[in-house]
């Protein structure tokens, strides 16, 4: 018997390290790198706790978990988004992205969760493309893109909190932002004495697909994202949280 346990030992060993390597590889993949931002209310922001929030962080965390792997958010600016998961520092982003050419071409997408069209949010009077328009844009944005591709007067900001000073203090008259954000600007004070009118911006550059961006070595990810998409809009998640933070219906 004894020297059956001998002759077992190095099968027992072998097969132990095995399992030991499956284990912290299968650790390693259980964790996915999220890039999420903190300036695009009511899609993701930073609560009165300083933690991520807003509908794409919960779906984010609805998708971990159909997935069965944590989420590790980590907050960026739109302009890292894009060559952070073509550099390989981030997994995926629950960002809401319009599936463009320019943007096909760097990295792979989900599929649509959304369609959404630009809004240009301004003075009375104040035309898209007019002499005295002077426009606003989140840097790293198609909306600021956009705008500077067509020459206009234009100036980027980091965050959408900052339009309703430059809007109210006239260094702007009209800004050039995404469909869900045009919603909660609406809200604000400053804005609201303002008088501002809306158009709604269909151009294909400022409109379409709303994907979550992955990294284009990660094939296999966007297919399990896919699946994730599939059962959160099965089970209701993704209905809930679209009850809980907007006041529209996405689909």
């Amino acid at each position: 018997m004894a020297a059956s346990r001998r002759r077992a030992t190095p099968l027992f060993w072998s097969a132990l390290l095995a399992l030991t390597i499956g284990v912290s590889a299968r650790a390693a993949e259980d964790v996915l790198r999220v890039a999420v931002l903190s300036n695009s209310p009511p899609m993701s922001y930073t609560d009165s706790a300083g933690q991520p929030a807003g509908f794409n962080i919960g779906v984010a965390n609805a998708l971990c978990e159909a997935m069965e792997v944590r989420c590790d958010l980590q907050v960026v600016s739109l302009q890292q988004v894009i060559p952070g998961l073509v550099a390989g520092e981030f997994d995926f982003s629950a960002v809401s992205l319009l599936n463009t050419p320019e943007r096909r071409a760097k990295v792979l997408f989900s599929q649509p969760y959304y369609r959404s069209n630009s809004i240009w949010f301004a003075r009375p009077g104040v035309a898209p493309g007019a002499a005295a328009a002077r426009v606003a844009a989140v840097a790293g944005g198609a909306q600021l893109r956009y705008a500077l591709a067509q020459g206009w007067q234009t100036t980027a900001v980091s965050h959408h909190s900052e339009f309703p000073a430059l809007l109210a203090s006239g260094k702007v008259n009209a800004v050039l932002i995404p469909m869900a954000t045009a919603l909660t600007l609406r809200q604000e004070p400053l804005i609201q004495s303002l008088g501002l009118q809306t158009k709604v911006m269909p151009q294909n550059e400022l409109s379409g697909d709303v994907c979550f961006a992955i990294n284009p070595a990660k094939p296999e990810l966007r297919d399990r994202i896919n699946h994730a998409f599939d059962r959160i809009k099965r089970d209701g998640r993704f209905d809930r949280l679209n009850t809980e933070h907007l006041p529209f219906r996405l689909q």
